[in-house]
């Protein structure tokens, strides 16, 4: 039977303040083999214009500030043409829609044959340019509800890729609220590709996840090709909690004897996961503006939280100033990046800053960390 209290707080290692949370079993459970994680996304994105896998950057500067053997950066400023990871997802889950309403394969020629649709979705940004860019791919339309807080700039971008923008009143759950009532009203001519997961929506958002896997095999096939160890520790940033996720779902795979930490990284201004984590159970937090736009969440993912709070090894939140010196630093050493990407770095830092935290964290001289730089560079 398991232990009631392996994942509660007050059992976490190191120091307890309360940008920072540890779960010791972690690194060694396994999430259920019947969660199956392989799926024919990777050969689907091979298969679309454009697709390359993105560079893993070794930075030994950064090596040797944080006192490890390698830091990778897995740099997704231009994943198939868009300056973010989240494309691997949207694609995905718009080729299973389109595949659920008549398609007889994944290529492109036959998804476009099950369309036109009306692909809904709502965003703080690069989630609603992919799912935009994927609406122009298979021939759709698309629709994206945006919160109030968005910038001009990127509200342009994604009506740039021939959407619908419609911002609302409120911040993003609000926005995910209108997209889904505005896909209900019209089931046959709209699908709703949303992101993040709740009772009664888990389907779609677990295809998204899927999607996300492409990233972590990459990742895996860069370090045995260019002989590197396995990695020691992989940081996340988070939103709803979607890529680490993945990032759980990959590393907490059965098949791993030694898998990695995963460290997750939040905002201090929306720092949902972190407050779970702390609770022991899901929980909504109150938000303030932060310029780690996609990372401004007020509550996990339904389906990210189990992996969470079993899976994930350790979490922290960072200002924004953070980010920024983390942003400005990685842009002198060639890999830019926006203040989500550069919150992974943002993030390591912070974990090692204390007593404690690196051991929590299995880190020692010789270990490689692989910091996910999930969008580029803002313009």
């Amino acid at each position: 039977m398991d232990d009631p209290h392996r994942n509660d707080p007050r059992n976490a290692r190191g120091d307890s303040t309360d940008d920072w949370y540890t779960n010791p079993p972690a690194r060694s459970w396994r999430r259920p083999s019947d969660h199956d994680g392989s799926t024919g996304a990777r050969a689907f994105h091979a298969g679309l214009p454009g697709y390359a896998p993105t560079p893993l950057h070794d930075l030994p500067a950064l090596a040797a500030e944080l006192g490890v053997g390698r830091v990778l950066v897995k740099d997704e400023s231009d994943r198939l043409g868009l300056p973010a990871f989240k494309i691997l997802g949207a694609s995905w889950a718009c080729a299973r829609v389109l595949g659920e309403r008549g398609a007889t394969g994944t290529d492109l020629a036959s998804l476009r044959a099950a369309g036109p649709l009306d692909l809904v979705t709502a965003t703080e940004g690069n989630h609603g340019r992919a799912v935009a860019r994927m609406a122009g791919l298979l021939s759709c339309h698309a629709t994206v509800f945006v919160p109030e807080g968005m910038t001009a700039t990127a509200a342009a971008a994604i009506e740039g890729e021939g959407a619908r923008v419609v911002r609302v009143d409120g911040g993003y759950e609000h926005a995910v609220g209108r997209a889904a009532d505005h896909a209900r009203q019209d089931p046959d001519g709209r699908a709703l590709v949303q992101d993040t997961a709740w009772p009664g929506y888990e389907r779609v958002p677990s295809w998204i996840v899927e999607g996300y896997g492409t990233l972590f095999a990459e990742i895996d096939e860069a370090l045995d090709a260019r002989e590197w160890p396995a990695a020691d520790l992989v940081t996340v940033p988070v939103g709803v909690g979607s890529l680490a996720q993945a990032a759980l779902a990959h590393y907490r795979d059965p098949a791993w004897s030694v898998a990695p930490a995963v460290l997750s990284v939040e905002p201090v201004a929306a720092p949902c996961a972190l407050a779970s984590l702390r609770a022991g159970r899901s929980t909504t937090v109150a938000t303030a503006g932060t310029t780690m736009a996609g990372l401004h969440c007020a509550e996990v993912s339904e389906l990210a939280w189990p992996l969470l709070r079993d899976g994930c090894d350790a979490a922290v939140a960072v200002s924004d100033d953070q980010a920024s010196r983390a942003e400005n630093d990685l842009a002198e050493l060639g890999a830019g990046a926006g203040p989500c990407g550069a919150a992974s770095l943002a993030g390591v830092r912070a974990a090692l800053s204390r007593p404690g935290r690196r051991e929590a964290l299995g880190l020692d001289g010789g270990s490689t960390v692989v910091l996910l730089s999930t969008e580029g560079a803002r313009s």
